[in-house]
């Protein structure tokens, strides 16, 4: 994504904000707690705006939880949190139905589980096996699950936010292909700056509690509506066919790159395309252009892409590929 900071703008109150101020004045409330990562929250805000999941990268005691539970906070969404352990079952996560007995009758009742909310903060989901991972396949895709046989519809919005640490770590299992290619991006979160340490232990010698997020004066300042109001609008957003040419055009190289066993599917590039629409509105733009698409590219294709064994005995990463990939495929002008 681009360095570019995204314009400020200041609200009164979230009923007499257009859903643009809004959606930028939730940047706002997040920085009042999480110093920094700025290209991480507005990969964050840019997903939620076309109801995209995001799978968040980072070794522990970085903030990736604060940083979604502090968006949660200043969005007037339903919020659930699930903490993905060895032993989680599937039924912890999609719910189950319970035996009820009352004045000599029995019947069963589902129990939802925590995935029927609109923000789903997964955490550390590669510590989860296989098994209870392939639980969030169906809701992701299709947004319902399946329980007995019975498909129940989901919220909408309905958004996973999936934090992880990075897959060489003890205890985690990696993510299946099928499931990393629902995630809109895959953004990471690193140390932060000499600078944003030091201040961030400032906040904490002033009294600041990250488990009070009220008390560090975050508030709701967006809802559902907002959202609604903005997807309808980033809809609308024009995509000239050069543009859409250079989207098709990138996902094709990285299937083609002798670096590569396995590229970005169509619906990779589907997914390009939504997140450089979200982009362009973001910046106040009508239209999409290819450095939107351009910015976008690293963190809608880096987990799509499969490396070959003996690239990656050399060194090589998705994003040095990537690198290479956005170098050679000529831009529209």
């Amino acid at each position: 994504m681009s360095d570019r900071p995204l314009e400020s703008s200041r609200v009164a109150s979230p009923r007499d904000a257009s859903p643009r101020e809004a959606v930028l004045a939730v940047r706002q409330e997040v920085a009042k707690v999480v110093v920094g990562q700025e290209q991480v929250l507005t990969g964050l805000v840019a997903a939620l705006l076309v109801r995209g999941h995001v799978l968040l990268e980072g070794v522990p005691g970085v903030a990736k939880t604060l940083l979604v539970k502090t968006l949660a906070a200043a969005l007037d969404l339903g919020t659930r949190r699930i903490q993905f352990t060895p032993d989680l079952m599937p039924s912890d996560v999609l719910g189950q139905s319970i035996l009820e007995q009352r004045a000599g009758t029995a019947s069963f009742r589902f129990r939802e589980g925590p995935v029927f909310t609109n923000l789903l903060l997964a955490d550390e989901i590669n510590r989860t096996p296989p098994r209870t991972q392939a639980a969030l396949l169906e809701a992701m895709e299709e947004r319902q699950v399946s329980v007995e046989g019975s498909p129940r519809a989901l919220p909408d919005p309905f958004v996973v936010i999936a934090t992880q640490n990075p897959v060489e770590y003890e205890g985690t299992y990696p993510l299946p292909e099928a499931q990393l290619d629902r995630f809109l991006f895959k953004l990471v979160m690193s140390y932060p700056s000499v600078e944003q340490e030091q201040a961030v232990l400032a906040r904490h010698d002033r009294g600041l509690d990250p488990h009070d997020l009220a008390g560090a004066g975050v508030s709701a300042v967006a809802g559902a509506a907002d959202l609604l109001a903005a997807r309808s609008e980033i809809d609308a957003i024009r995509c000239e066919e050069q543009v859409l040419a250079y989207v098709v055009a990138l996902a094709r190289a990285t299937r083609e790159s002798p670096s590569t066993t396995l590229g970005v599917s169509p619906r990779g590039a589907t997914m390009l395309l939504h997140a450089a629409k979200a982009w362009a509105w973001l910046s106040g733009r009508d239209f999409v252009t290819p450095d939107e698409a351009k910015a976008m590219a690293r963190p809608t294709f880096r987990h799509r892409l499969v490396l070959r064994p003996e690239v990656e005995l050399e060194g090589a990463t998705a994003d040095g590929v990537l690198d290479g990939i956005l170098a050679s495929v000529p831009v529209p002008r």
